[in-house]
């Protein structure tokens, strides 16, 4: 549990803004209350007896010096350079190392840096880094695809981490030929004069085609294969055993209108809802979620393998489950007209959407229909030919109530981002032709409204037995990521509160709807907060408003629902010691870790892919436009993401037209230091497509038209005009 705490204080110390504070003022500008205080003081005592922080002067806290000897993860840059980003963070950061001075470490490596000091510079101490030792190498195994060059081969990798190309030799022996996909181990790493040279130990299949990038993605991200023989034979065993018609203590709710809906191409249904009107004409909203610790015990061969997947991944038409399919896809799964076996929440709301009281079942249903979420809006719309008159009440009621709902969590603080999907059209070879935003209809809304209701229903009880849980946990997010985010704000020429709480970020959130800067708001919002993760910690979640809550709806999917399941069977059946027990044995700090782990990983493969699968279709599209809103800014161009692709591409520096652009950091803008133009965060911008790079996923663009008109230079901006002034003062002071 500390281990959050020691990531949230050296995340805090790190920062670019921060300036050294007290204990008690660090902790209150983490949002620790008092209640964890002892536990914080705890974690920063670790720290420091470890030496990773310091109390100085007036026992305020920082991060200790930089040492003239640097062990880190390196991170390499395309252009040659790269940084060492320290195992014990210090007050400098990131070390820089120049391009001459990497000894050809690769992305991730574990390295020895010497550090040398290059004087000062604003007051703060600039230092530079040479790398003396690759101590520990990342991986040795990349996918890329086979080229042939002059006499020999050469593996071009995907991707980022590692860019150089790799040697092979003896391609014949796997079969290989030119323009294959394959995975290459290494044998020499990369030195000054010589290429790395690997071997090849996998073909994949023809690059470009739509089975060898999905294999690529599943090596590249070590995401799991196929079940082993223990738990197939496991879930043949439960499929073989289960029997909905045999006597069971659990309530039988098979003659309620119960109904799921969910994404068109779902096959593992694990939610269902009923609704109804109890004797005192209040709603009892019923959320049925899929037993599945019945058929995964604790400690068999399933729990193991679930353990170690974390999580289902989905990919573009591929899933990788969790759980074999005769589980996910099969008696888990509530599919319509099959009894199954649920665990029940029952939730009863008074007129303003308030919870009356909570209750806890087990219970087996049968789903009335399956829905999809564009088929239930059709039918809220009044399109109601394929359902009969108890599903359409039942959906008419669900949607009353989830606005009931909807209402009272904003009002208590609930923070909606409005980051619109992409959803991929693909041919029947898996190519991408063509993508349109993803529906985001109001039965979206209902069904996680309700989830989510469900949720904290479920960590409310447990919380209140005193049972330790896994819970889904979203820091409130630092004091200086909240001044950053105001500061950015008003470039783009909305005002906040110097620290902006939960009802300034809704306003805000409010403002911009519809607006071209939408997205970029909303984005930056998002880099301003903590992840959510897993954690046994009990520090609430903040942009849900919720000071308990877990994930339980899902456990076909989430080993996190799996893991409260079984919890909330103990009591069920009141056996909460035998729950104590069994958490006490389980290391719920690690698990945490270690399913928040495969969570980003699924999630990064997802997008990956996605990039791949969007830039094959944009590399036959060379010249054609894209509508584009400006996302981010640096020294060398400006980020663009497609709002029809969602994919984003750079406009680099000299591409924006013939003007001196200069990056000007306190006004969050490009400005063109002779035209006075200016290029900010959220700004429409029609690009037209240069070139593609699919195997360092990359997307040049230009803008389609001239941003600076050429017939006659527009007037210079105040913002330019005082830029210009700035430096011609250095320029004086120099020359005096």
């Amino acid at each position: 549990m500390l281990d959050v705490f020691k990531e949230r204080i050296i995340k805090f110390l790190k920062h670019a803004d921060y300036t050294p504070l007290k204990l008690a003022r660090l902790a209150k500008a983490l949002g620790v209350s008092s209640e964890y205080y002892p536990q914080f003081k705890l974690a920063f005592e670790e720290l420091r007896r470890a030496g990773h922080v310091v109390i100085g002067a007036g026992n305020l806290v920082a991060l200790p010096p930089m040492s003239g000897r640097v062990i880190g993860t390196f991170r390499a840059n395309p252009k040659g350079f790269g940084f060492v980003i320290p195992l014990e963070a210090s007050s400098h950061g990131d070390l820089f190392i120049p391009p001459n001075a990497t000894a050809e470490a690769m992305t991730g490596d574990i390295v020895a840096a010497k550090v040398k000091r290059k004087g000062k510079r604003a007051g703060q101490m600039r230092y530079s880094g040479k790398v003396i030792e690759i101590l520990k190498r990342a991986q040795n195994r990349f996918v890329g695809t086979l080229l042939k060059q002059g006499e020999g081969w050469i593996v071009q990798p995907d991707g980022t981490a590692f860019t150089e190309p790799i040697s092979v030799d003896d391609v014949a022996a796997k079969g290989a030929k030119q323009r294959d996909k394959v995975v290459v181990e290494i044998l020499t790493y990369p030195t000054e004069k010589y290429l790395a040279r690997g071997v090849i130990i996998e073909v994949l299949g023809k690059a470009g085609r739509y089975e060898s990038e999905i294999k690529s993605i599943i090596r590249q991200y070590h995401l799991p294969d196929e079940f082993d023989a223990d738990c197939i034979e496991q879930a043949r065993d439960a499929g073989v055993q289960f029997n909905p018609e045999q006597p069971d203590t659990r309530d039988d709710i098979t003659d309620k209108v119960i109904i799921t809906i969910d994404p068109p191409d779902a096959k593992d249904f694990d939610d269902a809802i009923s609704l109804e009107k109890n004797s005192e004409g209040n709603w009892v909203l019923g959320i049925h979620i899929a037993d599945v610790s019945h058929f995964v015990s604790h400690d068999s061969p399933l729990d193991a393998e679930a353990k170690e997947r974390g999580n289902s991944v989905y990919l573009p038409e591929k899933t990788i489950p969790m759980l074999p399919e005769i589980l996910s896809n099969g008696i888990c799964s509530l599919q319509p007209g099959q009894k199954r076996f649920v665990k029940s929440v029952y939730l009863t709301y008074d007129q303003q959407g308030n919870v009356l009281s909570r209750n806890f079942a087990n219970g087996i249903m049968r789903s009335a229909q399956r829905l999809t979420y564009q088929q239930a809006d059709r039918i809220l719309k009044g399109h109601t030919k394929d359902a009969g008159p108890g599903v359409i009440e039942l959906l008419k009621n669900m949607e009353a109530l989830s606005r009931i709902i909807e209402r009272r969590r904003i009002k208590n603080g609930m923070l909606h981002l409005d980051l619109p999907e992409t959803e991929l059209v693909m041919d029947k070879s898996g190519r991408v032709v063509d993508a349109h935003p993803a529906d985001d209809s109001y039965p979206h809304t209902i069904i996680e409204m309700f989830m989510v209701e469900a949720n904290e229903a479920v960590a409310s009880l447990l919380d209140r037995l005193d049972v330790p849980l896994m819970r889904r946990i979203h820091p409130e997010p630092d004091s200086l990521s909240m001044k950053n985010l105001a500061r950015l704000v008003r470039a783009f020429g909305f005002t906040m509160p110097r620290n902006p709480d939960r009802t300034a970020i809704q306003d805000l959130l409010a403002a911009v709807r519809g607006a071209d800067c939408s997205l970029a708001v909303n984005l930056a919002v998002l880099r301003s907060f903590e992840k959510a993760q897993y954690s046994p910690l009990h520090i609430g979640h903040f942009a849900l408003a919720s000071s308990h809550y877990c994930h339980f709806t899902s456990p076909i999917r989430r080993y996190a629902d799996l893991l409260v399941h079984r919890v909330l069977e103990y009591h069920l059946q009141n056996r909460l010691e035998s729950a104590k027990q069994i958490s006490a044995e389980q290391d719920l700090a690690e698990i945490g870790k270690h399913i928040t782990f495969t969570e980003q990983r699924a999630e990064d493969a997802e997008n990956e892919l996605k990039t791949v699968l969007i830039l094959q279709m944009l590399s036959k599209r060379i010249g054609d436009e894209l509508d584009c809103v400006a996302t981010g800014l640096a020294s060398f161009g400006v980020f663009v993401q497609s709002r029809k692709f969602g994919i984003e591409g750079l406009i680099r520096m000299a591409e924006l037209g013939g003007d001196v652009w200069k990056y000007n950091l306190k006004t969050q803008c490009i400005v063109g230091l002779r035209s006075g133009h200016s290029v900010h965060l959220g700004q429409p911008i029609k690009v037209r497509i240069v070139s593609v790079n699919i195997a360092a996923r990359q997307l040049n663009v230009t803008p389609a038209e001239p941003l600076i008109n050429t017939a006659g230079q527009r007037t210079k901006s105040k913002t330019t005009r005082k830029f210009q002034k700035g430096r011609a003062l250095k320029r004086s002071r120099r020359k005096r």
